[in-house]
């Protein structure tokens, strides 16, 4: 029997009473992608998800290229949120306190690659106790014909502080390992075998590093050393005495 009713409902089309659709509209119980009896399909609703997910691939597009501009190039962000490349500066922009005289182009010492991104400075010591910066130099110009290695480096810091420049900044030197592609490298010489610096060395490399950081918008995290990139003892003082290269560091800010 029908409670609370003068008269049994009506049956619909599919044999099933009135007061069972009723029921069945209550539950909400439908199949996925089914309209809801009575409701008819929202016109535009596939535009509209479609028009969503167009959305979400622009703007994982627009994070993606952020990325690669912002790790991929050498230079600085500007308002926009991209890194904006430098450009190597051209010989007669260096300052003045620096002394250029190029390496001759070779396979072994300077190769003549370009230089397409600049991301740090790698600081080196010459294993060398007591050598001069002139005669690094003339090691590294002896390479074309020895053949004995390959190496080479941006510049040269003698034991007396002069800063010779060996290959243009617009190139890249066997010197870092996998960072010679987008780094400047800096060889110093030392005085004894613990490889600490004589202090005007120290003060031209902090004085080279400031001007680096500087003209390529980079900050003193991005000063690293030779062991940073390979576990090589270089700089070996440096390297012994982690005090020591953090308190270079922080004078580079």
């Amino acid at each position: 029997m029908v409670q609370n009713s003068d008269k049994l409902p009506e049956k619909g089309r599919n044999g099933k009473t009135d007061g069972m659709v009723q029921e069945k509209h209550s539950s909400g119980n439908y199949g996925a992608g089914k309209c809801r009896p009575g409701k008819k399909r929202k016109k535009g609703s596939s535009t509209g998800r479609l028009l969503k997910r167009l959305f979400f691939c622009l703007a994982v597009l627009c994070v993606l290229t952020w990325t690669v501009n912002g790790f991929s190039g050498g230079g600085y962000f500007d308002n926009s949120g991209f890194r904006k490349t430098v450009e190597a500066p051209r010989d007669d922009e260096m300052p003045d306190w620096i002394t250029q005289q190029f390496l001759p182009v070779n396979d072994y010492s300077r190769p003549g690659i370009p230089l397409e991104q600049v991301n740090g400075v790698v600081v080196h010591y010459v294993a060398n106790p007591g050598s001069t910066g002139w005669e690094n130099w003339h090691y590294f110009e002896g390479l074309s014909e020895s053949h004995e290695t390959k190496a080479g480096a941006h510049f040269i810091i003698g034991l007396d502080g002069t800063i010779i420049q060996c290959v243009p900044l617009s190139e890249l030197t066997y010197c870092s390992n996998s960072r010679n592609v987008d780094t400047i490298s800096i060889e110093c010489c030392h005085p004894g075998e613990d490889g600490k610096f004589t202090d005007e060395t120290y003060n031209s490399l902090v004085k080279l590093c400031r001007w680096l950081l500087d003209y390529y918008h980079l900050d003193s995290d991005d000063v690293i050393r030779h062991y940073d990139v390979t576990g090589k003892l270089c700089p070996l003082y440096f390297v012994e005495h982690e005090d020591a290269w953090e308190a270079f560091r922080d004078k580079l800010k």
